[in-house]
């Protein structure tokens, strides 16, 4: 029988796979990639930021079950060097950092998905972003069938983008380094709601442990943890994007929609408050697919629907958001096989 999908993904939706090979080794992987030929093949991680068409995919998937994490003990002195495999689930591992005085990835924890998934997205969350701490990547080039070691400046990371994502057909990534500074407590807290929820000042510091907690609160109550019980975290989390607009284009916003000025010139805004005073409050939607309940940016499967269901309530929404404000919402997670278009 073939592998469906929908059991791989946290949105669970998704059609069946023609082929379905999980490699738990480094060579596996490489090897389940470059036998396929002319067969379209599928990375598949945590599958919490991808939408799979009903139909499934007609070709290759290729979990990624590696696992592995060391530690380079020549660098204690000015923090710790880290490298790990990219099947390594990502919230294990930032609790393990956590538990060890390695700080930097605190205010990332209860993102679900694995560590070779977030340097492509350049995961961020409550002023945190992965590439803070990423001293380079390894990666399978498909192109020049070889392997290559990236460092951080050479990622050309941005706001959920680098050059994994900008080419996402050539590399397979492989592992991690990360370089951490040891301490307890985490990195300056540059999110206004972590901070008055922590009870300190943005740009002051808290103890790492507590910064975990209180994210991982933060997160439960917005349905951005996942738990089977609860359909709001059947999501692709976050489903757009944060609008990095022209000063002319903020401008051209109501007075009260958030602004935060960039260093290049470019204000962001918040999807969040746009998709909200578009006319879309939490939960809407119908009996099978809506708006999170407690967030309007997660679009979540109530338990009976397709993905068709589900791309047009995204579409709905993106389109609703531009006729109100002028602003085009761009989807975060990656379409297979199915799109907003």
């Amino acid at each position: 029988m073939s592998e469906l999908l929908r059991d791989h993904t946290t949105l669970r939706l998704g059609g069946p796979a023609k082929e379905y090979v999980v490699a738990a080794t480094e060579g596996a992987l490489i090897e389940a990639v470059t036998s396929a030929g002319d067969i379209p093949v599928l990375l598949l991680g945590g599958g919490s930021n991808l939408v799979i068409a009903d139909s499934g995919f007609e070709g290759r998937v290729v979990e990624i079950a590696t696992r592995g994490v060391s530690i380079d003990d020549a660098s204690a002195c000015a923090g710790v060097s880290v490298h790990v495999a990219a099947g390594e689930p990502w919230d294990d591992l930032v609790a393990h950092a956590v538990g060890q005085g390695w700080v930097g990835v605190e205010a990332l924890s209860g993102i679900p998905g694995l560590v070779g998934a977030t340097p492509i997205q350049n995961v961020g969350a409550y002023g945190q972003e992965v590439a803070e701490t990423i001293a380079s990547v390894r990666v399978f080039d498909r192109v020049l069938r070889g392997i290559r070691t990236f460092a951080n400046a050479e990622c050309q990371f941005g706001y959920r983008h680098s050059r994994f994502k900008a080419d996402p057909a050539r590399h397979v990534v492989l592992s991690v380094e990360f370089q951490f500074p040891l301490g307890d407590l985490g990195a300056p807290v540059q999110y206004a709601e972590l901070a008055r929820t922590l009870g300190v000042e943005v740009g002051r510091r808290a103890p790492m442990a507590d910064v975990r907690d209180t994210v991982l609160g933060l997160r439960r109550g917005k349905g951005m943890v996942l738990d089977a019980e609860d359909h709001d975290t059947w999501s692709a989390g976050s489903f757009f994007t944060n609008p990095m607009l022209t000063a002319e284009a903020a401008d051209g916003l109501p007075a009260d929609a958030p602004r935060w000025p960039q260093s290049d010139g470019t204000v962001k805004t918040s999807a969040a408050w746009l998709i909200d005073h578009a006319g879309f409050d939490k939960g809407y939607g119908n009996e099978r697919v809506s708006l999170s309940t407690k967030h309007p940016l997660a679009l979540t499967n109530r338990g009976s629907a397709a993905t068709t269901d589900l791309v047009a309530l995204a579409r709905e929404v993106r389109d609703g958001v531009e006729a109100k404000f002028g602003v085009r919402l761009v989807s975060e997670p990656v379409f297979v096989g199915c799109s907003l278009d």
